[in-house]
């Protein structure tokens, strides 16, 4: 061929990656491992094979865990964990910082065996995930080292049980070893089945590192081995994988006291406005959904396109989907890899063939024989409700539809039940930034997509898990308040004779909706001092009553849009009237409790809504520093609506904590009354009716913890729930919480007093949006 010819044609040659050294690296080990448990590798066993997805040659044999495993496993970090933690963050850092290091020097053998064992392309490997990986041991090294100053009332969880996902293998391990290690914790890792290898390599790291014995340990196999994790004496378990095992060890560990994040599935909107840049758009989506060949949970596997430019733009794409090279993922001139193994390619293909809406559009690109690979795809006229625009694929499917205007837009992106990742293209800054709030979703890109930084936490909300990796969010999922706790005995509510009651009726209400409401089922009891002497009737909620409640906090939406400035001004409003009626509120909690407590509780209710109302306007999110032309914004958000049970042992206090944190992020909520003592919040009703809160706020119930827990937890209306009773419910509360995933924070049967920043904390969700500047 001329060299003129060439230059018509211009086509890339191969320019193929030396796999040696990886391969040898595999020889030297003699293709089998063990586990990596106690700072050594235990002998190999019988177990399953690890292939390249590209050709279907057998890289290595691995070993299955056994239960005697994960039991060495976990004992070794139980053992090496109060060492690690006392080596203080200054001590932890030199190790992390050196890991960082190790994996800098060996960046080419950790790119390639990760591209051998996975079938990404191998400029992916080399360019995103390998440096993404030192950099969070090197971000985490600074962490520790700013630990001790930094974070001085927080301490180490203890043992992590981690459980990763095959498409980002090396990666995810450092998202999770990385910030566990910072803050002393020790950490039994289990790498996914399909892609274990360079989980392996970084054991080796490890002991080049000199980490000490324990600290670090890898455990390979099946989804049985993580069950064995999730179910061992761990102290906190971190899940990257499908919705579906995220809801399996929810129910698991429900009770358990362990602390959970879970980062889970996504199908992530694309949003392309018709003032948007066409050709950068549709470069980010090549990148948003054909990036590892989509086996991405934030993949923006959704697409949604302004009508006006909407065959403009399908134009473009199938032109730039046919351009795009398929083929063996060690070549640095190929685009998109193989699919990472033989079943999620025929899970993948029974999807789209099932499919019978729309258009669909192929690349027009060689497929190489052999080795698990599919074509880039593109369906366009799907309705928002076929089954690809809401079920994950996790292959480089792309689905999509049309919208006319912005809010249209937004009423389709968030027509999920996911809330992971979403990207929005428009030349119109305002515009960005008017949308970018509205999406339900934990990372938003502007004008870019795919982007990802030890400083800027990542995760999702709705059933894309809870918890944030990276940046201090992501710390605070590994740390606890040093603050010891004692066993909470549960407070029974004194009886008594109704012989010679007050003959006016003094039975109180339920609040719903701005109104006091009788209960649905009709039922009341009598709430007596310690001398059996009655004080009053209050109502008995049922589930139709929890009911009625969520839907007047879901129509109070518009209180989550309001300033802080507004909603301190309330909170004060509510001090104010408070304030006024010290006198019989602290009467009435003496009376209630049997006490002389009254008093200081009204006082300490008062300042808890003055803190509240102080940190309404100053809760603030923050620009992370991350290594881009551009800033990302980390921005508090209001749950939505929480559920509460309310602590039983300070009735008012306990009101006001709850209901202080909700209203001051933005939240609305439902809160069930301390149960022996309910009658300080009937009579905080009325201080809500004085005090302009907007109906559907704040809802208040009364009855039996015990009753009401599961219908609370289990209402998929509900954002997340709360639990300070002195009721044993909080397993029932975790285990009801599935159907959609909601938050948790409840008290395991212990006593505790948690500080306004946790409150503030629970009380907020942190929404990443990156915005590039810059031409």
């Amino acid at each position: 061929m001329s060299i003129s010819e060439r230059l018509d044609k211009m086509d890339y040659g191969p320019a193929p990656e030396d796999a040696s050294d990886a391969l040898a690296w595999l020889v030297d080990q003699g293709d089998r491992f063990g586990h990596f448990i106690d700072g050594a590798f235990t002998a190999p066993t019988d177990g399953f094979q690890s292939r390249n997805p590209a050709n279907g040659n057998v890289l290595a044999n691995l070993s299955q865990a056994t239960q005697s495993d994960v039991d060495s496993a976990v004992s070794a970090a139980r053992k090496a964990q109060g060492k690690w933690a006392k080596l203080g963050g200054a001590g932890r850092a030199r190790y992390l910082y050196a890991i960082a290091r190790l994996v800098q020097k060996h960046a080419r053998l950790f790119a390639v065996l990760e591209t051998l064992d996975n079938g990404k392309p191998i400029r992916e490997s080399r360019d995103i995930d390998i440096p993404l990986v030192h950099r969070h041991f090197y971000y985490h090294a600074g962490m520790a080292q700013l630990m001790d100053d930094e974070l001085p009332d927080r301490e180490p969880l203890g043992v992590c049980g981690q459980i990763i996902p095959w498409n980002f293998p090396l990666l995810m391990l450092s998202w999770k070893i990385a910030p566990a290690l910072a803050m002393g914790n020790t950490v039994v890792l289990k790498p996914a089945e399909y892609t274990s290898l360079t989980a392996l390599l970084f054991a080796d790291i490890c002991r080049q590192a000199g980490l000490p014995k324990g600290v670090v340990n890898i455990v390979t196999g099946d989804g049985a081995v993580g069950e064995m994790i999730v179910n061992s004496d761990v102290d906190k378990i971190a899940f990257t994988g499908s919705t579906e095992v995220g809801r399996k060890i929810r129910e698991a560990t429900a009770g358990s006291g362990k602390a959970l994040t879970l980062e889970l599935g996504g199908k992530s909107p694309y949003i392309v406005f018709d003032d948007a840049d066409l050709d950068s758009a549709i470069e980010g989506l090549v990148d948003a959904i054909w990036f590892n060949q989509g086996q991405v949970c934030c993949a923006g596997s959704r697409l949604l396109v302004q009508e006006s430019v909407s065959e403009r733009f399908y134009t473009k794409l199938r032109a730039r989907m046919d351009g795009l090279r398929i083929g063996d993922p060690l070549d640095k001139c190929i685009d998109v890899g193989a699919i990472v193994d033989p079943v999620q390619l025929e899970q993948i293909t029974r999807m789209v063939s099932a499919n019978t809406e729309g258009h669909m559009h192929q690349a027009k690109c060689a497929i190489p024989e052999g080795g698990c690979f599919y074509p880039p795809t593109l369906i366009t006229g799907l309705s928002p409700s076929a089954t690809l625009m809401q079920e994950e694929i996790f292959g480089p499917v792309l689905c999509a539809t049309t919208f006319r205007t912005p809010a249209e837009a937004v009423q389709l992106a968030n027509n999920t039940r996911y809330g992971l990742a979403a990207t929005v293209w428009t030349e119109n800054v305002n515009l960005a930034l008017d949308i970018a709030p509205q999406l339900v979703a934990g990372v938003v890109w502007v004008n870019a997509t795919n982007l990802f930084d030890a400083a800027a936490p990542f995760g999702g909300v709705r059933e894309s898990g809870f918890g944030r990796e990276g940046g201090w969010e992501g710390l605070s999922a590994y740390t606890k308040p040093k603050a010891k706790r004692k066993a909470l005995a549960q407070i029974e509510p004194f009886t008594g004779n109704d012989a010679g009651s007050d003959p006016i009726d003094r039975t109180a209400k339920l609040y719903i909706g701005g109104k006091q409401a009788r209960p649905d089922g009709g039922y009341s009891q009598g709430v007596y001092t310690k001398q059996g002497a009655k004080l009053g009737d209050v109502s008995l909620a049922n589930r139709k009553d929890i009911r009625n409640a969520v839907e007047a906090a879901q129509a109070a939406k518009s209180w989550s849009k309001t300033t802080g400035h507004l909603r301190a001004q309330i909170l004060y409003y509510l001090a104010e009237n408070l304030s006024a009626r010290t006198d019989e509120f602290a009467k009435r909690i003496d009376a209630m409790t049997g006490k002389r407590t009254g008093k200081s509780e009204v006082e300490q209710s008062l300042n808890t809504l003055f803190t509240y109302a102080a940190w309404a306007d100053k809760w603030d999110g923050y620009a992370r520093g991350v290594p881009i032309k551009g800033i990302a914004l980390a921005m508090n958000e209001p749950v939505g609506v929480i559920g509460a049970l309310c602590r039983d042992e300070t009735p008012l206090l306990g009101l006001v904590q709850t209901m202080g944190a909700s209203m001051a992020m933005g939240n609305r909520c439902v809160l069930v009354a301390s149960e022996p003592y309910p009658l300080a919040a009937t009579d905080f009703i009325q201080v809500l009716e004085t005090s302009d809160v907007p109906a559907g706020v704040v809802n208040i119930l009364t009855g039996n913890h015990t009753d009401l827990a599961p219908h609370l937890a289990a209402h998929n209306d509900m954002d997340a729930i709360w639990s300070f009773s002195s009721s044993p419910v909080s397993k029932v509360i975790e285990a009801k919480s599935t159907g959609n995933l909601k938050r948790t924070w409840v008290n395991n049967a212990q006593s505790n007093t948690p500080a306004p920043r946790d409150f503030l904390s629970a009380a907020s969700e942190t929404k990443t949006i990156w915005v590039p500047y810059g031409e």
